[in-house]
């Protein structure tokens, strides 16, 4: 049985994962941490984590870069494997993160979705096929009109991701109406369209001569983001200290 800390317990987020897991026979939430207690979960709820003095394997952080200090210094002096998967941190909050995988088991990802992270490697292997032929890559993400950063955080994984299979060749193309100009070779263009509630839809094509091939993923809510942690938190638990990320739970 893994045994969960819960940060950002009350929030969105907090709440699917706490049904998740309930509904999980290999995994149980021991505590919460939020803001405050408002008595309507089955487990204790800490405004602060320092006074958290309850056994755990692991920590699911969907809360604010704000809590980041706390956090990392409880999971580094209790040896408590940490998944972040607060979104917005500063540069130097991201080293931070890193130096306590010196300490102690560290995920971050860009995104917790299963899916998504096993597209992240599909796309790796089409990308070394690929464009050595000549095909012409682009990405387009779609998300709720809400969404403040464009590109997302997502559309550059991935774009990071083929560009890692490429030897680090390409240059990324955010908006073309700026100037006009051919397309260049060793160029990946990167489209963000903002509407409605669209949860997250991330497209990638590959254009040759007389043929494209697409892959696409799609998120109907939010919930795979927190099934994707609750999946990490079993991978984690017990792992030696060390920085992970969601590719190392696709691959087993």
């Amino acid at each position: 049985m893994v045994r969960i800390i819960m940060s950002g317990c009350n929030g969105f987020m907090g709440r699917t994962v706490t049904e998740i897991v309930a509904a999980d026979e290999e995994a149980q939430i021991v505590a919460g941490i939020d803001l405050e207690d408002k008595g309507d979960k089955a487990y204790p709820v800490f405004t602060d984590i320092a006074d958290c003095d309850v056994e755990a394997d692991v920590l699911i952080d969907f809360s604010s870069p704000k809590a980041l200090d706390g956090l990392i210094r409880y999971c580094t002096d209790r040896k408590v494997a940490a998944i972040f998967c607060t979104t917005g941190y500063s540069q130097e909050q991201i080293d931070q993160i890193k130096e306590a995988a010196g300490k102690t088991a560290v995920m971050k990802s860009a995104n917790m979705s299963l899916g998504i992270n096993m597209l992240l490697k599909l796309l790796q292997d089409a990308a070394k096929l690929l464009a050595p032929a000549g095909f012409d890559m682009e990405i387009v993400e779609k998300h709720h009109n809400l969404k403040v950063d464009a590109p997302s955080g997502t559309a550059l994984a991935l774009a990071d991701s083929i560009n890692e299979a490429l030897g680090q060749k390409y240059e990324y193309t955010y908006d073309r109406s700026q100037e006009r100009r051919k397309r260049e070779k060793y160029e990946i263009g990167i489209s963000a369209v903002r509407g409605g509630n669209i949860v997250g839809e991330h497209e990638v094509i590959f254009a040759g001569l007389d043929e494209v091939i697409e892959f696409r993923h799609t998120a109907y809510s939010k919930s795979v983001f927190a099934k994707g942690a609750v999946q990490a938190a079993k991978y984690m638990a017990g792992k030696p200290a060390g920085f992970y990320d969601m590719g190392d739970v696709v691959c087993g």
